[in-house]
């Protein structure tokens, strides 16, 4: 049987346009900047996948990145672990870290979606899951007392099950300000925060300390990601859940972090772990260790990768490329259920990307 083969990787740079700006403790994201992929192969199935980087000056780099990773790969059979085999093996002398981690991970989706787009099937299917209807939450920016008040009046009219807000403000006095106007809007709904990795160790022993008492369902990096001993120390002290994940680059960390005890709960980001192979050796990692495992953005791939996930927990709703979508991920009664549409079910509206293609007039 002859084997599919990747022919060509075509990129496009992108300022996908969000429902709100982002701001957070360190800077402000208009627009997100991302890397479109689409991986063609010899038999004419496209796979689509995209990255994301949070600043438009880098995304020359991200896109260099993954075209300097795509003449690694030209020609080899199409076969997803296999090229990630690969590219682990020829990496190894330089590292798979950062923009080169995001850049495999992208790769590593479009080949999934590729693969599964071949067999005409949703990627859930193919990775032997049943589909599942998720827990959403709204994912935001930093807000103060006043201005979140809309923003969870939106996500209560919008029906998730749950709202992240970013914390951080100068004061302690202000994130605890925050925090209970936006539980007064919430109810019952669930409210997480994320500071970013915007506190020292000192500084976060005291504001979460603080924060203990509000009924918040985890605390997200509240100090630099790396720092596993610091987060140890906090998810000892600390009585609600410390969250962190999102910067873990492959598996390998998130495997530190674990044996480190730096986290109540992990959060895994499907391009910094190296995409859909490097997600499924994770996702084994959790259940072993009986950790919940939510997702970091990247709606589209984590919707079927959480069904794959023994220990799923929260959806990330940050809508990044939702606009340059052909067909939407909606919710539905508050939840978001992958599409059975074959791969990862992207299409790409070809109009709204050419519109907001970096540097487009």
């Amino acid at each position: 049987m002859s084997l599919t083969k990747i022919e060509e990787v075509r990129t496009t740079q992108v300022l996908a346009p969000i429902r709100r700006p982002l701001r957070n403790a360190s800077g402000f994201i208009p627009s997100f900047p991302v890397v479109l992929i689409d991986l063609v192969r010899d038999d004419g199935v496209v796979g689509r996948a995209y990255t994301q980087i949070y600043f438009a000056e880098l995304l020359p780099a991200l896109e260099a990145s993954i075209q300097s990773l795509a003449t690694l790969i030209k020609g080899m059979p199409a076969s997803p672990r296999d090229v990630y085999n690969s590219l682990m093996e020829r990496m190894r002398l330089w590292g798979v870290k950062n923009t080169f981690c995001t850049a495999m991970g992208g790769l590593d989706m479009a080949l999934w979606d590729a693969y599964a787009r071949g067999r005409n099937e949703p990627l859930y299917t193919t990775l032997g899951a049943q589909p599942c209807a998720h827990k959403p939450y709204y994912s935001v920016g930093l807000y103060d007392e006043e201005s979140v008040i809309e923003v969870a009046e939106e996500a209560v009219a919008d029906n998730y099950p749950g709202l992240k807000i970013k914390a951080g403000f100068p004061t302690l006095a202000e994130d605890l300000a925050a925090v209970r106007a936006a539980k007064r809007v919430l109810g019952d709904r669930a409210l997480m925060i994320d500071y970013n990795q915007a506190l020292t160790v000192a500084e976060a022993m005291i504001r979460c300390k603080a924060l203990d008492d509000e009924g918040l369902t985890w605390i997200e990096e509240p100090i630099i990601a790396d720092d596993y001993e610091g987060n140890a120390k906090l998810a000892d002290a600390i009585t609600t859940p410390i969250q962190i994940g999102e910067n873990f680059n492959g598996p390998e960390d998130m495997d530190t972090a674990m044996k480190a005890n730096a986290t109540d709960y992990v959060m895994i980001d499907p391009q910094f772990i190296r995409g859909v192979t490097g997600w499924i050796e994770t996702a084994a990692m959790a259940r072993a260790a009986g950790r919940e495992m939510s997702s970091h953005t990247f709606v589209e791939a984590s919707s079927h990768l959480l069904c794959a996930t023994p220990t799923a927990h929260w959806l990330e709703h940050m809508d990044v490329v939702g606009q340059l979508l052909a067909e939407p991920f909606p919710l539905v009664d508050g939840a978001l259920t992958p599409p059975d549409r074959p791969g990862l079910g992207m299409e790409w509206n070809d109009e709204m990307v050419n519109k907001h293609r970096a540097g487009a007039k």
